[in-house]
């Protein structure tokens, strides 16, 4: 090879290097400073709660469901001891909730499932940093939800997108579920072709919990547990007058609250939102390692944080597999700091530890804390 070809070769490299340290690059510390942004406060953050019913609980083996995330870390770990490590997790959020005032011990159904007003109430009494997910109903309510339908929390299949807030209220979660299930039993008519499930005229009689409104959840946190707020959208490609107006909406609450916040999507057009719009306001970039196909090369680009140049986050919140990853130790390196999602027992937080500097957890409790 001629010496001609070397040097093209050579600056072809550095320019990719470049490019690629330019793409990822964080927010300046400069711009942190000018906008007085505060960091990340330094506290296990429970992922929707601390809940007895839902995401990430060993109820079921079957990987397909479990946890409900993303494939890359939704792997059962079904060792006696994570499985002890679970039962434990459950135990502390039931005593948690019934010490807030929801439920009593002797309740043998789900008392506080995910994102739920009584996981909220009992990760703060147990002293735990909040993780939850907001998206709008039908009539424009910000509420407080993973999933785009019901099914799994549920066991309803209608979307979120399609349900007014009133008709939310008479949906209870985890109907007829039992403390520590993955996920709810579909209900009768959940299965035709379209759903024959219908929202009950008036709410169910007894103790129940159903998808709580944004407004509602932070006036029961208060400002005594720091929160990641997750905006949640149908489709990360898109940006409408829905996602305009679910980040207006859901920023306008946040505002309004007295307490320590920061906000993160998968979507870099809500972050870039943030920037945009409120950049006193601490954002990040949530992100997993997606691997590369014929209809996933967007997703494969986030999972290199490709897509940060349109965001500048504070911090990257990635898939605790991921610590490792030269796109999450080049941003760690730039000033980004990594978060990690979801830790489902001490095994795991073990092996991603020394690439984290904050974790949001389930499953297990932190012995930390």
């Amino acid at each position: 090879m001629s010496s001609k070809l070397w040097r093209n070769v050579a600056l072809a490299g550095v320019a990719a290097a470049g490019a690629a340290v330019w793409a990822v690059a964080p927010r300046t510390f400069n711009d942190k400073r000018r906008n007085f942004v505060p960091s990340i406060p330094e506290v296990w953050y429970a992922h929707r709660g601390l809940h007895d019913a839902g995401s990430g609980l060993v109820g079921y083996t079957d990987i397909a469901d479990y946890g409900g995330d993303n494939p890359v870390s939704a792997q059962a770990d079904t060792t006696e001891r994570s499985i002890a490590e679970n039962d434990d997790y459950v135990s502390l959020a039931r005593r948690m909730a019934v010490k807030a005032g929801y439920g009593s011990a002797d309740m043998t159904g789900p008392i506080a499932p995910e994102n739920s007003l009584a996981a909220f109430a009992a990760a703060c009494e147990a002293g735990y940093g909040i993780e939850l997910d907001v998206q709008l109903t039908l009539d424009g309510q910000v509420v407080v939800v993973h999933d785009a339908d019901l099914l799994r929390v549920a066991g309803d299949p209608r979307r979120i997108e399609d349900l007014t807030y009133d008709e939310l209220a008479r949906i209870p979660l985890f109907p007829n579920g039992e403390s520590g299930d993955l996920k709810a039993e579909p209900l009768p008519g959940a299965d035709a072709n379209p759903p024959l499930v219908v929202t009950p005229s008036a709410a169910p009689k007894g103790y129940y919990q159903h998808v709580p409104l944004f407004s509602d959840v932070l006036d029961v946190v208060a400002g005594r547990a720091p929160l990641i707020v997750e905006y949640k959208f149908s489709n990360n490609r898109a940006w409408d007058e829905r996602s305009e107006e679910l980040m207006e909406k859901g920023h306008a609450l946040l505002e309004a609250y007295d307490g320590p916040y920061v906000i993160e999507s998968f979507h870099p057009g809500a972050v870039n939102w943030y920037k945009e719009h409120h950049p006193e306001v601490c954002r990040g970039q949530l992100s997993w390692p997606a691997k590369l196909s014929k209809n996933g090369a967007a997703e494969w680009a986030a999972g290199l944080l490709a897509f940060d140049w349109l965001s500048r986050p504070d911090f990257v919140a990635y898939d605790w597999t991921g610590g490792a990853s030269p796109q999450v130790k080049l941003a760690r390196s730039m000033g980004a700091m990594p978060v990690s999602w979801t830790v489902r027992s001490s095994d795991e937080l073990a092996q991603c530890a020394p690439y984290f500097d904050r974790h949001i957890f389930e499953a297990f409790v932190p012995d930390a804390v």
